[in-house]
């Protein structure tokens, strides 16, 4: 015998869908207007310091023509590539320390979801967080590196290892060290026992300055086998001579 509704019992099994989006239905999380299911509403993001086009091949840095920046030339890294995102301003530099230091994880989504937007069409093998330091990991109780790879990793379809990689070394925050220091602040600081031969990897992590850390961590998984690093990184820091402007709109 079949099982038949009645008219209002129907009425309210359509009205479901309707009732759940509303549910789901958010505010910006920068100016507090709806923003549907989004975490941003259109106005904002497109006003967000998203990068330009041109920048260097190699460290992300914004340069005419794309092509190779002058530092990048007279040092070659240990990683091969960063894809970035945004510069490191505002609101940008507020989202990432509303994560890091007031523990709002949903920034994370928003934040994983614009690097994939950036890094959707790159093959790699593995993904790997940034690492942080025990002591590190204790004060702040996650790593939002971690955070925002797990928004990434399945996007992609890459397979995130988030314990290949440890930092044994607690060193003092990079942020608060002069730019010149912050490749001996983390000289000798990760640890890497694991075989990688022939393996491609991406590093995420939230912020790059002068790339001392993501140039660290590539030594350390080369010497394990890697034959390839990127940098995925949801913001740049840029020098103030820097010769190209930042958009203010999306790429």
């Amino acid at each position: 015998m079949g099982f038949s509704l009645s008219n209002r019992a129907q009425d309210l099994l359509n009205r479901c869908p309707q009732f759940v989006r509303r549910l789901l239905t958010q505010h910006c999380l920068l100016c507090a207007a709806g923003s549907g299911t989004a975490l941003l509403c259109a106005e904002c993001e497109a006003a967000l310091p998203w990068l330009p086009d041109e920048r260097c091949r190699v460290c992300a840095i914004p340069v005419f023509g794309g092509t190779v920046c002058g530092e990048c030339l007279a040092a070659p890294p240990s990683y091969d590539r960063v894809s970035a995102v945004f510069a490191y301003r505002f609101p940008v530099d507020a989202l990432i320390q509303a994560l890091k230091y007031g523990d709002h994880l949903a920034v994370a989504r928003l934040l994983g979801e614009s690097l994939v937007r950036t890094v959707a069409s790159e093959v790699v093998d593995l993904i790997i967080p940034m690492p942080l330091s025990v002591q590190r990991l204790r004060e702040r109780g996650f790593n939002q590196a971690l955070e925002i790879a797990r928004y990434v990793a399945p996007a992609v379809e890459g397979r995130l290892c988030h314990d290949l990689v440890q930092r044994p070394v607690h060193t003092a925050a990079q942020a608060s060290l002069p730019w010149k220091a912050r490749a001996r602040n983390v000289r000798g600081a990760f640890v890497c026992t694991e075989d990688l031969s022939g393996l491609r990897i991406a590093v995420i992590d939230d912020v790059m300055t002068t790339g001392a850390t993501l140039n660290e961590l590539a030594k350390v998984l080369r010497r394990a086998g890697a034959v390839e690093v990127r940098g995925w990184i949801v913001a740049r820091a840029l020098k103030h001579s820097s010769p190209i402007a930042v958009s203010l709109g999306s790429d």
